[in-house]
């Protein structure tokens, strides 16, 4: 017996949302024998993106049913059955929250019909619902809300159900009644982590560290792990006996750190390379033409005048990006163009000049500068010091203090290594985040 559930929700913090609207059909293999269907009072408020999407608001829930009065009736219908979903993970999380704020420990196995339709329509170009739905001519109402969905999820289901002839997947696929949950030494672990920027270290009952990573949201992350499925997952969830963290407050400083340390401690289930993190350059050298003509380089060396990417359609990217931005000539772009200002007063060494102002702008070469972003707690800010072009560490300050000395902020920085890949990972967060605040700094 199988009960076909979808829910939509709040939207909001990660284990702070609400259920908005439920569905579930009884589906006992070959039609539905019962449903429920209900709006629910989250007692809280819809994220303002959740109501456009749903159409559901608050004013729609005001005289709705909270979710204990309609409790009882989820466990009676759900009784005995497989919950069935698409992406049941989340289903199934935002239905045990709701419980467990009952005091209720709701517990069913799940079926997800993304999972299953990976593996039965492997050809497909999309596994979303709507996506699937269309192009397995499934006709679909009431997109984003729960009976539309509901009803979409049983039609793909029966689908699946079908084309699985030998009945093996069903099988292996039905997750036992707490994976994809966490188990109690697991929640507890999840509980005491900060939904906070950060680095989080993974150890064994050794207390070694066997995996190490960076997260805007070091509580959910982890949670993720213990949650995934997957080889990696599955060795996390079987092996992590604890799980520590340092908050960094800036996300940058949480990428750097996680290099730095995974190529220190290489722990276990990290996937740590000495090769270089970037494949091309772009070369903003004269290399004895008039113009300086910007191009694509395969190259691990990242000299002086280069900036580096990692695959060619990112350095082709960012060459389009500063032909709009600094208005470039054609001959800053290719060998066999003709300049443009070739009748006008202005020169080659014109056009040099705009390619230049790009690579000051882009580029942290012989600079020295702070890169300052906010901090790991209010009225804290975070700082890394670039001194020469080189990296040099990173530190935190209260709001109010001053940062332009270099000797002040060594004395109070937490050093760190610096190399081609850090200042690869530096100028690729530049040119994708313009968050960070770039102050010059004095000796």
């Amino acid at each position: 017996m199988y009960a076909i559930l979808d829910i939509e929700s709040t939207g909001g913090k990660y284990n702070e949302e609400g259920i908005t609207e439920i569905a579930i059909h009884k589906f006992d293999g070959h039609q539905v024998v019962d449903k429920f269907i209900c709006l629910v009072n989250p007692e809280r408020e819809i994220q303002p993106f959740v109501a456009k999407l749903t159409g559901i608001n608050n004013k729609m829930l005001r005289s709705a049913p909270k979710f204990h009065e309609v409790a009882k009736r989820i466990v009676e219908i759900t009784e005995g059955t497989v919950l069935v979903a698409h992406n049941a993970q989340f289903d199934y999380r935002i239905l045990r929250t709701e419980f467990r704020r009952l005091g209720y420990d709701f517990q069913r196995k799940t079926l997800c019909t993304v999972d299953l339709s990976k593996q039965l329509i492997p050809e497909a170009e999309s596994h979303s619902l709507g996506k699937l739905a269309r192009s397995l001519g499934i006709p679909m109402s009431d997109r984003h809300r729960a009976n539309g969905d509901a009803l979409a999820t049983l039609k793909l289901f029966k689908l699946l159900l079908d084309k699985d002839s030998d009945k093996r997947i069903i099988t292996e696929i039905i997750r036992e009644e707490t994976h994809g949950e966490l188990s109690p030494n697991q929640l507890d672990m999840v509980f005491s982590l900060p939904s906070e920027t950060g680095v989080y270290y993974m150890h064994d009952k050794d207390g070694e560290i066997i995996f190490l990573g960076k997260t805007k949201d070091i509580k959910k992350r982890v949670n993720q792990h213990f949650t995934n499925v997957g080889k990696l997952a599955r060795k996390l969830q079987k092996e992590t006996k604890k799980v520590t963290y340092e908050t960094t407050g800036s996300e940058l400083i949480a990428i750097l750190k996680a290099y730095l340390e995974q190529q220190k401690n290489k722990p276990r289930y990290n996937h740590v390379s000495n090769k270089k993190l970037f494949t091309h350059t772009v070369d903003f050298s004269q290399n004895g033409t008039e113009h300086i003509v910007l191009g694509v380089e395969k190259n691990r060396a990242l000299e002086y005048k280069k900036i580096a990417f990692n695959g060619t359609n990112a350095a082709k990217s960012f060459i389009n990006k500063l032909s709009d931005e600094f208005e470039l000539c054609p001959c800053s772009l290719r060998e066999d163009e003709v300049c443009i200002h070739r009748e006008t007063e202005l020169t080659a060494s014109d056009c040099n000049q705009k390619v230049l102002s790009a690579f000051e702008k882009y580029s942290i070469r012989k600079k020295s500068i702070a890169l300052t972003d906010r901090g790991r707690e209010t009225g804290e800010r975070s700082f890394i010091l670039i001194k020469n072009g080189c990296l040099q560490g990173f530190g935190y300050v209260e709001l109010n203090h001053q940062i332009n000395n270099i000797p002040i902020l060594e004395s109070i920085m937490t050093p760190i290594r610096s190399d081609e890949n850090t200042t690869f990972i530096v100028e690729t967060y530049l040119r994708k985040n313009n968050r960070l605040k770039t102050i010059p700094l004095t000796s």
